[in-house]
């Protein structure tokens, strides 16, 4: 059976290139128009970024910079990444009208709440590492700090930090979107992914380790959020699982309901 829904006739492979290419540039521009929006809040970007870590510094200390032009090109870089960040939807947006065409109508209707669903959760990753996990890392690290030695942060090493820590969240909250679309499409069952949860959270703790920085803390806050995001997506994996496996069966009832063709 083809790939291609009814009524869509096949575009030339030139045509689809084309369209490509007009649908990155719009993503481009989309960054750099939030960029050009940004730029001159720069310096409170960062101010902005760095109050988890300044309110635990030591009384006196500071976040210092230890190269020449750190001072301009350390917001301007974060600034770069917020617009990336907070392009995503638009981004998304451009993917879904470059495949949504090959997709069929009960494709869509699935495929639609994903989309959304994958861009909210992208950002509460990220808000629940500023607003949780980062005041709690400082803390411990600020507590931590062995006598004689003075906390005061670059901010270059800072931002590497957040922005890793940012990214590792934001991804690892797209679980269970990521478990439902396997599910779907028949990758996988709920039951093998049942079975195999103690495997899960063993790498959700590697996949932690790896993403963050080598402390348990950093590794833990994100290692169990990921266990409880794979047990949401297993649940709702099953209930679209079973939804499409009844809209499947009421399509063959009304198939088997229709009348017999008549012979001439």
């Amino acid at each position: 059976m083809s790939n291609i829904p009814e009524n869509d006739q096949p575009m030339p492979l030139v045509s689809h290139l084309t369209e490509l290419r007009t649908r990155l540039l719009r993503c481009v521009a989309a960054i750099f128009i939030i960029f050009a929006g940004l730029f001159a809040f720069t310096q409170q970007i960062y101010t902005f970024v760095s109050t988890p870590l300044r309110q635990y510094l030591p009384a006196g200390a500071t976040m210092i910079a230890t190269d020449v032009s750190s001072p301009f090109l350390t917001p301007l870089k974060l600034t770069m990444m917020v617009s990336l960040f907070l392009a995503i939807p638009v981004i998304l947006h451009q993917i879904w009208g470059f495949i949504a065409p090959g997709l069929y109508k009960h494709e869509k209707r699935v495929a639609v709440p994903l989309l959304v669903s994958s861009i909210l959760l992208f950002y509460t990753g990220m808000a629940f590492a500023y607003f949780l996990v980062f005041p709690l890392i400082f803390k411990f690290f600020a507590a931590a700090t062995p006598a004689g030695v003075e906390m005061m942060t670059d901010i270059t090493s800072y931002l590497d930090f957040v922005m890793t820590l940012f990214f590792a969240f934001g991804v690892a909250f797209e679980i269970p979107v990521a478990v439902v679309l396997l599910v779907w499409i028949g990758v996988v069952d709920v039951t093998y992914l049942k079975k195999i949860r103690p495997y899960v959270i063993i790498g959700c703790f590697v996949v932690g380790m790896i993403l963050t920085p080598p402390d348990i803390f950093s590794q833990t806050l994100l290692a169990v959020p990921m266990w409880l995001l794979f047990e949401i997506g297993v649940l709702f994996g099953g209930l679209v699982r079973k939804r499409s496996e009844e809209s499947e069966t009421e399509t063959a009832d009304d198939h088997n309901d229709q009348p017999p063709a008549t012979q001439p």
